[in-house]
């Protein structure tokens, strides 16, 4: 029988050998459903009002007058060379534009998390001593309605409430355009910390609280939903009704012997949270002037700009590939249960 340390590292391997697959067929969707779709990215760049030479003449530095297999082709070359190639519309490395923007999707993402983790546990906790009371109906209440908020309409209301009612946090954006920001990773308020400038860091967190606490609560719900239920079904199962019969304390119970299988499937949204986070967050970047990755995204999809977008697309693909593997990993390195 093979051991478990040996069956987890081939299980390691089988995953990590099926993720340039799985990132092959996303980039062949991505490159497929571009083309497909209505709009042309010369119309994009010119305007509709262009002549025809232009037109053509444009189209031939693009590259966009080969064949299709030819353009196919020579995307996925390039990305196995580490080339994302230039932006349409600017001719700026698609690379500088990650660079740039991924570090402000990743701090937010980050930021909300823990905002997201702190809340729902707290909530999903608060109820599971007496199921069915008061505290517990408006967890079950919160998680339900967090869940079904529309996000641009709650990321609305905080901003009116907070920004121009109360008048404590920025609108929107990033940092202070009155202050130059700090060099380093891109990191704000990492770059801040490490430069020593308090006045920064203080511009960095007022810009970041609204957006993090908007899309923290807009999450909370379902880490909230999460431990609750599952909670509510361990403590009903053999071994901690054994563990109750010996006398142990109730709050004994609930830590040693339930919170720690309960807190495997929250592991698993939140590594999944985290994934979808860093280009899934749109509507609050928008909504907040936000410079992240989605808010690129969706400049270059109004453009037309092919290259952006498969670059952006394919990176952010990686990282939740990546992601999604180490969490499984994780998840069953710790747990016995797992069989691969």
């Amino acid at each position: 029988m093979i051991s478990r340390s040996r069956a987890l590292i081939q299980y390691c391997l089988t995953r990590l050998a099926l993720a340039p697959l799985m990132l092959w067929l996303i980039a062949t969707m991505v490159f497929l459903l571009l083309r497909i779709a209505p709009g042309d990215p010369v119309d994009a760049i010119l305007g509709n009002r262009a002549n025809e030479l232009a037109r053509e003449a444009l189209r031939t530095k693009l590259g966009l007058d080969q064949p299709f297999l030819n353009q196919y082709f020579n995307f996925i070359k390039d990305i196995l060379h580490g080339d994302l190639g230039t932006a349409l519309v600017n001719q700026e490395p698609i690379s500088n534009i990650i660079k740039e923007s991924l570090p402000a999707s990743i701090e937010l993402g980050i930021c909300s998390l823990i905002i997201a983790l702190v809340i729902g546990l707290s909530v999903g906790l608060s109820g599971i001593s007496k199921e069915g009371g008061r505290i517990d109906m408006a967890g079950r209440l919160y998680g339900i309605s967090t869940y079904a908020l529309p996000p641009f309409w709650a990321a609305m209301l905080i901003q009116l409430f907070f920004a121009v009612f109360l008048g404590w946090l920025p609108v929107g954006g990033r940092f202070p355009p009155s202050m130059l920001q700090p060099n380093g990773t891109g990191f704000l308020i990492l770059d801040s910390i490490i430069n020593g400038n308090l006045s920064a860091l203080q511009g960095a967190i007022r810009h970041l609280a609204l957006p993090s606490i908007t899309l923290g609560i807009l999450l909370s719900g379902i880490f909230s939903r999460a431990l609750r239920l599952n909670l509510s079904r361990i403590l009903k199962t053999d071994h901690i009704e054994a563990a109750r019969s010996r006398g142990i304390k109730e709050s004994q119970v609930l830590i040693k012997h339930a919170l720690p299988n309960a807190f495997l499937p929250v592991l698993t949204i939140a590594g999944i949270t985290i994934a979808s986070l860093i280009g899934g967050a749109l509507l609050i970047e928008v909504t907040f002037s936000w410079p992240g990755i989605a808010m690129r995204l969706q400049e270059a999809i109004d453009q037309r700009d092919y290259p952006v977008v498969q670059g952006i697309v394919v990176i952010v693909a990686g990282l939740v590939v990546l992601l999604s593997i180490f969490i499984d990993i994780l998840i069953a390195s710790i747990d016995p249960r797992i069989r691969y």
